[in-house]
């Protein structure tokens, strides 16, 4: 009886500290040309800005502005979005801003609508630490499509209360409509 006590007091306090464990842990890390064929773009560039945003289901989410330099995959435009998680457990890559990335993204709908998501098991990494994988890439090409996403997120938020005011304003007209024939 004392045997089994003494095992299962053993038991219980190695089973009492937690082990470090990661949500996302990734397999080996893919070749270069194997990343390259898998992505939907790759590109490098500078992150101009991160917002916090929320999708219309109510999910947060981080929005990361880039000012791309060179393009080697799926980006034609001087300016790009890349979608984030808000925490570390979604497995998104943490982009700090005013840094340079060569970033390898997909598509998804991980947090809502179809954007560009680039998560930290892909080759993503900082523009200076990316020195092997920009020997295999090459010199790639400068985006072809002047664009300025800085103001988008402005102009969605005005357009949505736009759309808003506007409903309003039917609503009213149509309950005034309403009482106006019961008057007479």
């Amino acid at each position: 009886m004392r045997k089994a006590m003494i095992l299962l007091t053993f038991i219980f306090i190695i089973g009492s500290f937690p082990s470090i464990t990661s949500a996302c842990s990734c397999a080996e890390l893919s070749s270069v040309e194997e990343e390259l064929e898998r992505s939907d773009a790759v590109f490098s560039g500078k992150v101009l800005d991160i917002k916090k945003k929320k999708s219309l289901k109510g999910y947060s989410y981080k929005s990361v502005l880039f000012e791309v330099t060179n393009t080697w995959k799926g980006v034609e435009q001087t300016q790009i979005l890349i979608t984030k998680g808000v925490g570390d457990a979604d497995c998104g890559f943490n982009f700090i801003e005013e840094n340079e990335y060569l970033v390898y993204a997909n598509e998804s709908t991980m947090y809502g609508a179809k954007s560009l998501v680039s998560i930290i098991c892909s080759r993503t990494n900082k523009l200076s630490s990316s020195q092997n994988d920009l020997v295999v890439l090459g010199e790639g090409e400068i985006p072809s499509e002047e664009v300025n996403l800085s103001g988008e997120q402005t102009r969605n938020q005005i357009l949505i209360w736009t759309s808003l005011g506007l409903a309003i304003f039917i609503v009213i007209l149509i309950i005034l409509n309403r009482r106006k024939r019961r008057k007479n």
